[in-house]
């Protein structure tokens, strides 16, 4: 039997990492995928898919991705069910990553106000957007949509 996958997408929010009783790291996470085509009205769609990570691979994760950052993930779909508080049967499918990689360019670090570039080339370019006139356009995280 085959059981694969691979998404590319976006973190919605920060990984959330957490221990279990016995110590081992384990991470949750949604990952926003667009859809590679569009809809009736012309809107690409976007698919949030539920995902978990375990392990070193977890904290790796949660150190070095945050919302908003393009990753990829191997892994594999899993089902489960639960009871919930009122004793309905709860079911869940989510994908269990075994592996990710950073898919955007490790962001440089900017000189700061006392001139120093902490060992960093202050004319180096960066991965910021920017507008037609070539000046890097000021994108805040309250404007992206993840």
């Amino acid at each position: 039997m085959i059981n694969s996958v691979a998404l590319n997408g976006r973190l919605t929010r920060d990984v959330d990492l957490r221990y279990t009783t016995s110590g081992i790291a384990v991470g949750q996470f949604t990952l926003a995928v667009d859809r590679r085509f569009k809809s009736k009205s012309g809107n690409r769609e976007t698919d949030f898919i539920s995902c978990q990570i375990w392990r070193k691979s977890a904290e790796n994760l949660a150190n070095y991705a945050h919302k908003g950052s393009l990753i990829g993930i191997e892994g594999r779909i899993q089902t489960r069910t639960y009871d919930n508080k009122q004793g309905e049967k709860i079911y869940v499918t989510e994908v269990i990553a075994d592996n990710f990689s950073l898919l955007e360019p490790k962001p440089v670090k900017r000189a700061d106000s006392s001139g120093s570039s902490n060992n960093q080339n202050a004319q180096s370019t960066t991965s910021q957007p920017s507008g037609k006139d070539g000046k890097p356009i000021d994108v805040n995280d309250d404007d992206l949509p993840f």
